[in-house]
Parts: C-alpha cells; structure tokens; sequence
C-alpha cells in the first residue's frame, strides 16, 4: 500500500518548526492524507498523542500503515475535520495543544484518473474526497440548473461573470443532446466555451474543475467549521497552522485569524468599547509562508501553498 499513495506533504520544515514551537501533548491533524505530516511530527514530538481525521477511505488506509511506528500515540477516525469536537471527545480530550490543516485535494487523489479530480486523465466525473458521499460532479453538471451552475463557477472558481454565465448555458445546451460521460468530456467543453488563458496561466479548465470539487465537497463551509471547532478546542498557547491552495481558501483563513485576534468588535467612533469581545488568537505569521527554492523544484505543487500559524490566546 505505500507505494501506490504518492504525495509529498508541503511546507514540512515550516510546519515541524511552528508545530512544535511549544509543549505539545495532544494534537490533531485534520486532513491527515498519507500521514506526510503527522510523522514528521509524530518522530518531532516523541511524547504527543496524534488524533488523525481523513474522509478519504484510501488515504486513512495508507495513513495508518505509515503511522504505525506511533502505537498507541496514533488514534484515526474516518470524517470530516469539521467534526474534529466530536472525535476529541471520543478520545476523552477536551483541549488540545496543536491543530494542522492541510486543505484542498492531495496530489494523490488528482494523479489517480479514477477519481476525476483531474481535467488531464480522462475518468468519470466523481470528484468526491469521501466515496460514500452521494454528491457527485455528474450529478451537478447534469442536473443542476443553469442559474445555480453560474452561482458555483463564479463563487468556487471565481470566474467573471460572463464566462460563469457562458459556461452554464454551454452545459444545459449539450447535457440536452447527451450526458456528460467523463472528466476530458467536461474539460473540451470548457476548452470550446472560455477565453484562452494569458500566457503562464492555468489551463481554462482548471477554475471550473476546482469549482465542481469545492461544490460536490462543500470544502468552504467545512474550513470556517473547522476554524471555528479548532479556535475552541485549543488550549491556551496551542497552535493553529492552515496550509491553503487558492485564494478562496486563504482569503477565509486570514479574516478569519484577523476576526479572533482584533482587540474591539465595536462599531468605529464609539468613544468607549461596550462589545465584550476578548481576542482568541494571537496570529503568528503577517504574511503566509510560502515555500523556497529548494522545495519549489523538487515539489513543484507546492507553489500554490500558504502557511498561516496563530496562537490560542
């Protein structure tokens, strides 16, 4: 089994060092993957107990082998990390001193053609991080009516308003004539309908692909959960570090960490503070960290990550 899950887990130098900065007991990786970081941290922080959250079945399969060296320091559950309370109650933790979230898909789900994460192997159009999820890409692209197909292309792929509208009537004009059948099927349709990218831009398929998986996984709702569940769960002085893809993503992890760690959530020109609001965050890194040369050219995914870290006040 490990050889056949390849991923190679992004910014590890960065989220060891912020990880660890700091006594670490109990900790959570939410998007465990193929476990990549969590043995990094595991081997980094020799006493600390990993409670590892996937809804992968694939990936927590894989997961467990490579953490076994753990023992008994590796719990797992199969889930989303937006229920990241309810598997640390189950474990009998009610704080804890660190929380990784690694979020988007992994390399490993958009190299398998099977799981139709990818435009450049053709495969059926599923998308789903989580098998048993009946939401499927298929099922959106032919069902879905042309004014929520815009909504999701311009609110997931941030495509202008003219292409999401383009896009949408193309799909209803040939889902008449015939299903969609498969991932390359989709990606000729996009190729037909949008502009041509600007030179050293993603293909024109890459935006509403991304769009179709953030829908079909419902990934923006479940990171401000997730956000929320993890601010409670740590303890004072516990971490929290978020590795984001793309814009949508960074942009709700950093007003996010801006809301929990401003001082004052009154309304501006009140002459005295009557909010009540105590910061919960301390934010770590002004800018996200982001990866160097080195691991650019022998990673060349990691261009897209961003690592934001802050503090459970």
């Amino acid at each position: 089994m490990a050889d056949t899950f390849a991923h190679i887990p992004v910014l590890p130098n960065e989220v060891v060092k912020h990880m660890s900065d700091g006594v670490m007991h109990r900790w959570i990786d939410g998007t465990l993957g193929g476990g990549g970081h969590a043995s990094m941290l595991l081997k980094a922080n020799p006493g600390a107990e990993l409670l590892g959250i996937d809804r992968d079945d694939f990936a927590l399969s894989h997961a467990r082998e490579v953490l076994a060296f753990g023992g008994k320091r590796v719990h797992t559950r199969k889930g989303r990390y937006s229920e990241m309370t309810m598997f640390a109650n189950e474990e009998g933790w009610d704080q804890v001193d660190a929380i990784l979230l690694d979020i988007g898909v992994s390399s490993a789900q958009i190299d398998n053609g099977s799981r139709g994460f990818s435009f450049r192997m053709d495969g059926p159009l599923d998308m789903r991080m989580d098998s048993s999820s009946p939401l499927t890409a298929s099922r959106i692209l032919n069902n879905y009516p042309a004014e929520e197909l815009e909504r999701i292309f311009r609110e997931y792929g941030e495509l202008d308003g003219g292409s999401a509208r383009r896009l949408s009537i193309a799909i209803l004009e040939r889902r008449e004539l015939e299903p969609f059948s498969g991932t390359l099927d989709f990606a000729g349709l996009c190729e037909k309908v949008l502009r041509k990218p600007r030179r050293n831009a993603p293909p024109v398929a890459t935006l509403p692909f991304q769009a179709l998986r953030i829908a079909v996984n419902g990934e923006l709702d479940e990171l401000r959960e997730g956000l929320e569940q993890a601010v409670d769960l740590l303890a004072p002085g516990g971490r929290l570090c978020v590795i984001s893809f793309h814009s949508l993503e960074d942009r709700i992890v950093k007003n996010f960490f801006r809301d929990m760690a401003v001082s004052c959530k009154c309304p501006p020109g009140l002459p005295i503070c009557t909010c009540g609001w105590t910061p919960k965050l301390k934010i770590i890194t002004k800018h996200p960290e982001t990866a160097g040369e080195k691991e650019l050219a022998e990673n060349p995914r990691s261009a897209c990550a961003k690592l934001r870290v802050a503090v459970r006040i």
